[in-house]
């Protein structure tokens, strides 16, 4: 049973954690949304599935922006008890070391829960999820915004299409027509311009280009400024649309699930296994370590700790990610630097927090 107490920490807990998490998903919006437009303009997928995307690759990034946000939170929350003198109210009221662990430990268990099932299913889930509606949109042309009757632009400046009619699944094309511009050796413009009865659209076995097949119709090849115009009459005419362009940082390592991970031997496996295996133990050292930096008097800086907090995180942060560095190049074979780390900052904070309600031997009176 939750004590009134209980029942204020975790209230306070919660709502500066949940803003926290609020403020981090904007501020990696950002980021994430102009990566997603260069991907777009790229050619890697097109538009219409890019909020999508977009909304699957937020998913993914809070595994690592949830460990971040209840240190903060908790940071927050403590700091502004301390300044506002409610701590030590409580303090004096007989509030030992366990009112504040109580509300901690189902703050902890709750973070480190959500932490587990980001990084080792759902993030993966939401990587593998994007790359699937990615591929199933480059092989459709109706991703690219085809609509029968309307002049459609295709993408990476591929020319104008029309088309009379258009099948379901975006395959199968009635009476098409292409207009495009090219450049030639020499310098020359040339409009190229193409007709069929009926096509339908297919891509190469790797994926990594589209091609529409035409069928009984015409093509013009006009030199914009000159009279060598050029009619060819086909049964079969194939164009290539644009290249769909891969994104260098794709990884995927990191769209297997836990069980395929564990079975990869190779360095990148072993590396993203340490790493969603961390995340957990990350979460707790650094909700114990908030508790002890939290505590400050009501003259100090209001932000000086949250800044030495911030800092001590990306350095925390940044070691393990050289660890992971090590483990994906092949130089080291375990995952021991990071949870000797992470259990080494984990006693440090519990150390810290202990040595602040440990009882103070009284001083002895000057003669």
């Amino acid at each position: 049973m939750l004590s009134i107490l209980d029942r204020y920490f975790l209230r306070e807990l919660g709502t500066t954690i949940g803003a926290t998490v609020i403020v981090l998903l904007v501020i990696m919006a950002g980021t994430t949304f102009a990566h997603v437009l260069e991907q777009v303009a790229k050619g890697s997928f097109p538009a219409s599935v890019m909020f999508q995307v977009l909304g699957l690759n937020m998913v993914d990034t809070l595994s690592t922006m949830l460990p971040l946000a209840g240190f903060l939170g908790v940071l927050q929350t403590f700091g502004r008890m301390y300044r506002e003198s409610e701590m030590h109210v409580l303090a004096s009221s007989g509030m030992g070391m366990g009112g504040l662990l109580r509300p901690m430990v189902i703050v902890a268990v709750i973070m480190v829960a959500l932490v587990s099932t980001v990084s080792m299913w759902l993030g993966p889930l939401a990587a593998r999820t994007s790359d699937n509606l990615v591929q199933a949109a480059n092989r459709s042309i109706i991703a690219a915004g085809l609509d029968a009757g309307r002049f459609t632009e295709l993408p990476g400046k591929g020319g104008i299409i029309l088309v009379d009619s258009l099948s379901r699944d975006g395959q199968q094309l009635g009476r098409t027509f292409i207009a495009a511009e090219r450049t030639n050796k020499d310098g020359t413009l040339v409009m190229k311009m193409v007709s069929g009865q009926h096509g339908h659209l297919y891509s190469s076995s790797d994926n990594s280009n589209r091609f529409l097949a035409l069928y009984d119709g015409w093509q013009y090849e006009i030199p914009l400024g000159a009279d060598n115009w050029r009619r060819m009459k086909y049964e079969r005419n194939d164009s290539a649309l644009s290249s769909i362009q891969s994104d260098d940082q794709e990884d995927p390592i990191h769209n297997l699930g836990m069980v395929d991970l564990a079975r990869n031997t190779t360095p990148d496996a072993r590396a993203e296994f340490a790493w969603r295996t961390i995340l957990p133990l990350m979460t707790l050292a650094l909700l114990t370590l908030a508790m002890p930096l939290s505590r400050q008097t009501p003259r100090e800086p209001r932000y000086g700790r949250l800044l030495i907090a911030v800092l001590g995180f990306f350095l925390y942060n940044n070691l393990l990610g050289l660890c992971r560095g090590q483990l994906a190049k092949g130089h080291w074979h375990h995952a021991t630097p990071m949870w000797a780390l992470s259990l080494m900052l984990f006693a440090l904070a519990a150390w810290s927090f202990r040595n602040q309600y440990a009882a103070r031997s009284p001083r002895k009176a000057r003669a």
